[in-house]
């Protein structure tokens, strides 16, 4: 007979799966609200789901990544603070459960966040047994930062994040109803000064984490004292990189107007494009003709049996190449001595969630049974949010819970 205790750590995840979910309502500047900021100057995703696997480029700003009308204005040194929110303004924030770092990085806007050209500039963790998540909970939603005092001039990209790590016990790529849930929110702000100090950006999102990241593959219900905080370090503000978002921007308009010029001046450049076309089509062909699976079968195959051969496409070369990711072994989870956890009643939604399978009854169930039942139930959650977005019912999947039993 499995006993309560040891079933904890899963029934807490399920609890916040299905009504914890967090994104951005708007930025304060020096304690003065900028006024609800969602799809105005933050590009705000269409629903407060996480993202969960690292290899997407949804892991940068989210999966809307869309420039939007105004930036905040912000001078080097002032302090900005992120407020964040569960379904309507100064509710629950997140659930209790969510535990989790909280970091913040800025970019040069002209990149779009892709590539390597994000920098750290604050992370907080675990302290002394708080966790970050539980700081911004028992502050109302916010959580603050302070410019560097020498950040050069220009438009940039605000990035927060909050990892929620109540099930980063187990692997994403090894089982895509659970693994760490990352909340990344991006803001435009334009910052104004004298300050010289450019933002190195040397992290990529895509690329620099992992599913197997000590920060990311974390078993929060194992007693650990201290957490690895994913990422690089946080930037000492004084250091510069290889230019300021101004110049960047300045030297890109240059490089516009120089292609434009060599173009109009050579007249076989026309002639040469084109029979460079015809040969990337061919080459184009030939690597489909190549490929082992379409990208989307391979995902869905990877999904569906948990494996890790992945299909990545190599853009230089347009070319299709098969690659083995070999995942960490899942951390083994050790119940807590307590467990705080906040339930919320599910909002109601138009679309009903699908059913999840639960184990057959009769006799005492053992332990893998129920945790397989579970993660149905959890599928069944992760399934009717990716379907319908915002708030969603999950009565059809929380009806198939007291089964697994």
């Amino acid at each position: 007979m499995v006993s309560f205790t040891t079933l904890l750590p899963v029934l807490a995840a399920m609890i916040g799966a299905a009504n914890a979910h967090t994104r951005v309502y708007s930025l304060w500047v020096n304690d003065v609200d900028q006024g609800d900021g969602r799809d105005t100057y933050i590009r705000s995703p269409p629903s407060n789901s996480p993202v969960k696997d690292v290899s997407s480029s949804d892991i940068i700003c989210n999966v809307n990544n869309v420039a939007v009308a105004k930036n905040v204005d912000v001078a080097a040194g002032d302090k900005v603070t992120f407020e964040w929110y569960h379904d309507t303004r100064a509710d629950d924030i997140i659930a209790s459960s969510h535990k989790g770092p909280i970091t913040v990085y800025i970019a040069d806007a002209a990149t779009e966040g892709k590539g390597d050209v994000w920098t750290k500039l604050a992370e907080d963790g675990l302290t002394d047994g708080t966790w970050a998540v539980d700081t911004l909970i028992a502050n109302g939603g916010k959580h603050s930062l302070t410019l560097p005092a020498a950040l050069a001039a220009g438009d940039y990209l605000l990035r927060a994040e909050i990892i929620a790590l109540h099930e980063s016990d187990t692997d994403y790529t090894v089982n895509s109803a659970r693994g760490a849930q990352f909340y990344p929110s991006c803001s435009q702000i334009t910052v104004s000064g004298s300050g010289t100090a450019t933002p190195p950006g040397t992290f990529g999102f895509v690329g620099g984490y992992s599913p197997e990241d000590p920060g990311i593959l974390f078993n929060l219900y194992g007693g650990e004292t201290t957490y690895a905080i994913p990422g690089p370090a946080v930037w000492d503000g004084t250091s510069s990189g290889s230019g300021s978002a101004a110049t960047t921007k300045a030297a890109a308009t240059s490089a516009a107007a120089s292609t434009k010029a060599a173009t109009s001046a050579a007249a076989t450049t026309k002639a040469a494009t084109t029979a460079a076309a015809t040969s990337a089509a061919a080459t184009s062909a030939a690597a489909t003709s190549a490929a082992v699976a379409p990208a989307d079968t391979t995902k869905a195959a990877t999904t569906a049996a948990a494996v890790t051969t992945k299909a990545t496409v190599s853009k230089p070369a347009a070319i299709v190449t098969t690659k083995a990711v070999t995942t960490a072994p899942v951390a083994t989870s050790v119940a807590p001595t307590t467990l705080v956890t906040k339930t919320r009643a599910a909002t109601t939604a138009a679309a009903s969630a699908p059913a999840a399978s639960a184990p057959a009854t009769g006799g005492a169930k053992t332990s893998a049974q129920i945790n397989a039942c579970l993660d149905a139930v959890n599928a069944c959650i992760s399934k009717a949010q990716s379907r319908t977005g915002g708030s969603v019912s999950f009565s059809t999947c929380e009806a198939q819970r007291a089964a697994c039993y």
